[in-house]
């Protein structure tokens, strides 16, 4: 049994749609965020030194970080269902999207996040922040072009992983700019596996 430490309105919830499109058996352990500061409780501390969440406890095992979770669940459990294989040319294309949405993709959609909460003007930051967003998502967007999904025209894990980054940038406000990335998030949420990670979030959330 997977035991997934889950924190609400978080990058845990594509881990909770991970798990139920490999139909594995798991048990959510639901943690929230704290009403004023928005962020995790001490007690994720007590399961990781770092205290964030996604973490996975597994044969006795923990793992963290979205992308070794969701690149370690598919290769053990189901490398042909949710990955190309790994002698195809394309593989490597896989890989770096798996990586993109927590790399290139997400530091400048979080510095608009966190630059939205600051009091203060800032010149140079908000400035890198919208300058490297637009970098980010026109490539995503043309990227996207005349594509359902990232890889072989089918879900793969680097969708899941880059569903967080559709979400941020839902909740920027952002996404209508974005043709095929809005056409995109409207692929991803028709997924049946997706709706239910969304009611299982919000089942667990207070």
């Amino acid at each position: 049994m997977i035991k997934l430490h889950h924190l609400n309105h978080s990058r845990s919830k594509r881990i909770i749609w991970l798990l139920e499109e490999l139909g594995l058996d798991y048990e959510v352990v639901p943690y929230q965020r704290d009403s004023v500061t928005f962020l995790a409780p001490p007690e994720l501390k007590s399961v990781h030194p770092l205290g964030k969440s996604p973490v996975i406890e597994l044969d006795g095992q923990i793992i963290t970080e979205s992308g070794a979770i969701t690149e370690y669940l598919i290769e053990r459990f189901s490398a042909d269902q949710l990955a190309p294989a790994r002698q195809s040319p394309i593989y490597a294309d896989y890989l770096t999207w798996l990586h993109f949405a927590e790399s290139s993709a997400m530091l400048p959609l979080l510095l608009n996040v966190f630059l939205a909460k600051e009091p203060a003007e800032t010149a140079f930051l908000s400035s890198y922040a919208d300058m490297e967003q637009n970098k980010v998502l026109d490539y995503v967007n043309q990227q996207l072009e005349g594509k359902r999904y990232l890889i072989e025209d089918r879900l793969t894990g680097a969708d899941i992983m880059m569903s967080f980054v559709v979400d941020v940038v839902t909740n920027l406000g952002v996404i209508s700019q974005y043709a095929n990335i809005q056409r995109y998030s409207e692929q991803l949420e028709k997924n049946p596996n997706y709706q239910k990670a969304i009611e299982i979030e919000r089942q667990h959330n207070h």
